[in-house]
């Protein structure tokens, strides 16, 4: 497989501000937001409203830094695949120097910023997550195994277990669950989008799942995936972490997404569907994850209210 350690490129057309905004991957920046500050809310104790925001804002900042780095690192990757060619680097509205720096610059700050206005474990977690997302799954893994989205998965696992450590101060099961549950979302999520786009990732030699292994074991590990999540997306209900609010939400989501799985895993379609089951899965799985986090939310407000007792 050829390289793809970047060459450095003249940009072709003027930079804009809106081209460092895409570098940061603002879809992608939502959820991490979102995930962040729940994490935030959700966690025990309190925060004063400024250092809440603070840690929001340095999570955002080393999420936009990895972002830029990986958009850095896959330039020419990305020139390749359909979905991705029109990006600031491919397009050439940026040098590669100018995506690069800016990365780390983003980083560099997220890490002194959570470290120096909230907390240093929380700033390490975060230095973690960006080493792990740049690093870790850019430069390492996804070139190289088809299982890159099972162990990269954590990278976009670590915003709601950073704000609540950053609440907090301390690592508990809780945290660990929230992070457990992102990490086995990933992979049916982006496995149910792979499956629809996997002609793009075999033209630049990216060993997706589907690209590798193939439809059939993609879609068999899809359902597999589903199933191990739903047991550790009820459990902090078990364990006694939420109030049946956020469980019986948990258990009714859950439901829904092996519903929307089983079709994808057992190949129930027929011609006409064009990939139907998978786009159906890939998009309620983002509603699923939004929603399981609002759960947890609005079930810390109702317990905090005393609306449970």
């Amino acid at each position: 497989m050829a390289s793809t350690a970047p060459q450095t490129t003249a940009a072709a057309l003027p930079t804009e501000w809106r081209d460092f905004l895409a570098l940061t991957k603002p879809r992608v920046m939502t959820l991490v937001i979102f995930t962040a500050i729940c994490g935030v809310l959700a966690a025990p104790g309190t925060i004063h409203p400024v250092l809440g925001f603070t840690a929001i804002l340095a999570i955002a900042m080393g999420a936009g830094g990895s972002a830029a780095l990986n958009h850095w690192w896959e330039a020419d990757l990305d020139k390749g695949m359909k979905r991705t060619m029109n990006r600031p680097l491919p397009g050439g509205r940026m040098r590669r120097e100018d995506a690069r720096d800016f990365g780390i610059f983003l980083s560099a700050v997220s890490v002194a910023l959570m470290g120096v206005g909230v907390g240093w474990l929380a700033a390490a977690l975060l230095l973690v997550a960006i080493v792990y997302y740049a690093v870790i799954y850019t430069m390492w893994l996804k070139p190289r195994t088809p299982q890159n989205i099972v162990i990269g998965g954590g990278a976009g696992a670590f915003p709601p277990l950073i704000g609540w450590v950053a609440v907090t101060g301390d690592l508990t099961a809780m945290p660990l669950l929230l992070f457990a549950i992102i990490f086995f979302w990933t992979p049916p999520h982006f496995w149910a989008l792979a499956l629809f786009v996997q002609s793009d990732y075999a033209k630049v030699g990216i060993p997706m799942m589907p690209v590798v292994a193939g439809e059939k074991a993609t879609r068999r590990q899809i359902w597999w995936y589903t199933v191990l999540l739903a047991p550790i997306a009820i459990a902090p209900w078990y364990i006694g972490g939420t109030s049946w609010l956020y469980g019986m939400t948990a258990v009714t989501l859950s439901a829904l997404f092996a519903w929307l799985a089983w079709p994808v895993g057992a190949r129930m379609r027929s011609a006409e569907d064009k990939m139907l089951p998978e786009k159906r899965l890939f998009k309620f799985s983002i509603y699923y994850l939004f929603a399981l986090f609002a759960a947890l939310v609005a079930d810390r407000v109702a317990d905090y209210q005393g609306w449970l007792a």
